[in-house]
């Protein structure tokens, strides 16, 4: 049987430090994993749940997005999938019941972990102007009030419709077109904080957002760069295919301010070497990087082999350059003219070191660089990922086996929410195609990114938010402007399956829909429905649930934005056209629209037939051709850039724990790094401690500095705990969502706007 929830807050007087774990994955991660799979669902359910996780007839982990292989293993999940099932597959449920119990000002006054651990929500729940507790609600009169909601807005862009990673094609396609068929582009999602950033440098130097790499290019690679990303804890089935690139022979260089121990050791679960002879060395090379040096990085790799190549020649892929490329000759004058002094100043590592490195990369036959949100978080994230671009280019890197870009996308279907249309900013050929499907014609006037939905919030310009999925509240930059921007809008909506803080966190009124998950069995019109996610490297497969949804009428997301659509368009004569109970009842209809909309979607059903999986087109990828505005890849020249860390401050970066993805807290450890049973922590160097005038374990308040146009900005987050830990000199780390009162909402990466949470100049308060 599964255990009760957990009836108090997280105790960080019971916080112990440890030493840093060597080694990524073995038994003790399946021990975990089986631990909280058994304390949410029960040892049968278990077994049931996780044998069809990523299976061919089974369904898409809710958690990351890394790629499966067409040859399945039984267990094709790692520890944190493992958890991520568990939560939305708990037997533990929060009804009415429990709001009824429950005031909001109590609930507010719990954590994240407290309120993610009580279950599956059950009811739709609405909250009155002024109540102080959630009531039940019919289905009907909850979506009766938000289409009247949305009818009666003067403006469309008066409404905000925010979407996390985990919903369906067949959901996001949905919502877009009820959120265009209403008038606005308003469709900030997750992507806005974390990936732009890798969009907008890719759409620019190779045209095309995404990644130009496959699951076979990782395993035939012969370098692999991982630069500001952790798999370990992020992606852990990503230590897979990186110990088989390490089979084939590959190199693997590790990046990163923090050495994080899935780089180093992975003992594999399920090989006899991983459990038995010590796994397998990843990283041949740790890189320890300054904090926003990595832009630095490339371009002393890009200069040494320009170097080289004036000298020696044989470095440079010049049938490539000459023939698919553009900008060469200025980017190679901009890095010859680049003095190695501030290369070193930027990453913390010497000439030598870095003219080492880049002899790794010169001697590599094809090379692939993967990165994270260690990359895509800082003010210059977007020139530091167009040198990455560089770099590659050069070498003729870019459309051929074991070679290209890999950004790695965190939450599934992150990527295909945006490749059906959840976007700010969509393209003319998609819009266009739309108003041809639907007979309307959808608004042009690009809408609210993240970052601008928030200042529209804080300005009183918005009256209804609508989120499908996430926790706004918690994935946000300066929590405090959010929260009250958040109190000025009319009504919030919030489509999730398990409790979190954007429920208690709300407007003047607010309604709560509850939804299927990916493991629920989801039947509409007498059939088994399934949907489709897109993985982290543009491959489209079908997902399936099986288990017992935890309410008899619980509705799908695509049949709640199905109703939404029939009653909010049915009196708009501009409104787009389709039958939107038919749609709700065959999601294949659904596909059927998709696949007349947006190209590489052709013969939809079919392809993900019997659990096939089929590649979205990849210009770059499948024959070097290059949507960019010229028809080239492009050389940028960049300015280098780096933090400049005022004396007696420090760099802050804000990250998850191992027992954490996104802003779910599955539980209260950071195995790896050694932290147990608490969280509020600052991992800082121990010299940087001494310096500042502090002790080893000393409780602080962080206040955050930065300048903004009226002058210095502060803010503060109280009571963390100073941690002794191995990382660069005034370089220092704390979990998030509880930092994110530290980000200023106005600190953003140029061109992409993403918020600078990698980025954040601190300094260290003594507790009165």
């Amino acid at each position: 049987m599964a255990t009760k929830p957990p009836t108090e807050d997280i105790d960080e007087s019971e916080l112990r430090i440890g030493e840093p774990e060597k080694y990524a994955v073995g038994v003790p991660a399946v021990m975990h994993a089986l631990k909280i799979s058994f304390e949410q669902m029960g040892v049968l359910r278990s077994a049931q749940t996780l044998l069809r996780v990523n299976q061919k007839s089974g369904f898409d982990c809710p958690g990351c997005a890394w790629p499966e292989e067409d040859r399945r293993h039984a267990a094709e999940f790692c520890e944190n999938g493992a958890k991520a099932v568990a939560e939305e597959a708990t037997l533990r449920k929060v009804g009415p019941a429990f709001f009824a119990h429950h005031s909001v000002a109590e609930l507010r006054e719990h954590d994240d972990y407290w309120l993610g651990q009580q279950g599956r929500l059950t009811t739709p729940m609405l909250l009155e102007e002024g109540g102080t507790h959630y009531r039940p609600i019919t289905w009907d009169a909850a979506l009766g009030e938000i289409a009247t909601a949305l009818r009666d807005l003067d403006d469309p862009d008066e409404a905000v419709f925010y979407t996390s990673g985990r919903t369906s094609n067949e959901a996001a396609f949905l919502y877009q077109l009820l959120v265009r068929g209403l008038g606005t582009n308003n469709l900030p999602d997750c992507s806005n904080m974390c990936h732009e950033s890798s969009g907008s440098a890719l759409n620019q130097t190779i045209g095309i957002g995404k990644g130009t790499v496959s699951i076979t290019d990782i395993h035939e690679a012969d370098l692999l760069i991982v630069a500001g990303q952790n798999p370990g804890t992020n992606h852990p089935r990503m230590l897979s295919a990186l110990e088989k690139a390490k089979e084939n022979g590959a190199t693997i260089i590790a990046v990163n301010p923090l050495p994080e121990a899935g780089l180093f050791q992975f003992k594999n679960p399920q090989t006899p070497k991983g459990v038995l002879l010590g796994g397998t060395k990843l990283a041949d090379d740790f890189v320890q990087i300054r904090l926003g040096g990595d832009q630095a990085l490339f371009q002393a790799i890009g200069k040494h082999l320009l170097e080289v190549e004036a000298r020696a020649g044989g470095v440079l892929d010049h049938e490539f350059i000459d023939a698919h490329t553009a900008g060469f000759a200025e980017y190679a004058a901009h890095v010859a003219s680049l003095p190695w002094e501030p290369l070193e100043e930027a990453t913390g590592l010497t000439e030598e070191r870095l003219r080492g490195i880049a002899e790794i990369v010169r001697e590599s036959k094809s090379t692939i660089v993967c990165w994270a949100m260690g990359l895509t978080q800082h003010k210059h994230s977007v020139p530091t990922l167009r040198d990455v671009v560089n770099v590659l280019l050069l070498q003729g890197n870019i459309g051929r086996p074991g070679a290209g870009v890999c950004p790695v996308r965190g939450h599934s279907n992150v990527q295909g929410d945006r490749t059906v249309g959840i976007y700010e900013k969509p393209a003319e050929a998609f819009l266009a195609a739309l108003d041809r499907e639907f007979a309307f014609t959808a608004p042009r006037k690009h809408g609210y990114d993240t970052v601008e939905a928030i200042r529209a919030m804080r300005d009183g310009k918005v009256r209804v938010f609508m989120a499908v999925g996430g926790n706004f509240i918690s994935a946000t930059p300066d929590t405090r402007v959010v929260e009250e921007g958040m109190s000025n809008v009319g009504l919030t909506v919030q489509v999730s399956t398990k409790l979190n803080r954007s429920h208690v966190v709300h407007g003047r009124r607010a309604i709560i829909l509850p939804t299927l998950g990916r493991t629920d069995r989801d039947r509409r019109g007498g059939v088994d429905q399934r949907v489709t996610v897109e993985d982290s490297m543009g491959a489209v497969h079908g997902s399936r649930g099986r288990l017992a949804p935890p309410a008899d009428d619980l509705l799908s997301e695509v049949a709640i934005l199905s109703r939404l659509c029939d009653l909010v368009f049915a009196e708009r004569p501009q409104a787009p056209r389709a039958d939107w109970r038919a749609l709700e009842g065959d999601y294949g209809a659904i596909r059927g629209h998709i696949s007349r909309v947006i190209p590489g979607f052709e013969d939809y059903d079919e392809r993900i037939d019997k659990g096939r999986t089929f590649f979205l087109p990849n210009g770059p990828r499948d024959e070097r051709r290059f949507t960019t505005a010229n028809g080239k890849a492009n050389f940028t020249a960049n300015p280098l850039e780096y933090p400049v860390i005022p004396e007696g401050r420090v760099l802050l970066q804000t990250l998850r724990s191992h027992d954490q993805y996104n802003t779910t807290i599955y539980g209260k450890d950071d195995r790896y790094r050694g932290i147990h049973d608490g969280r509020r922590v600052v991992l800082i160097n121990t010299e940087d401690i001494r310096a500042l005038g502090f002790t080893a374990g000393e409780m602080v308040d962080l206040v955050s500095e930065w300048n903004g146009p009226g002058g210095i900005e502060e803010r503060r987050a109280e009571e963390f705990r100073l941690v002794p830990y191995d990382t660069p000199r005034r370089n220092a780390a704390a979990y998030y969502p509880e930092t994110n009162v530290l980000v200023p909402l106005d600190s953003t990466a140029d061109v992409s706007g993403t918020p600078t949470s990698k980025a954040v100049v601190v300094r260290l308060e003594k507790r009165a």
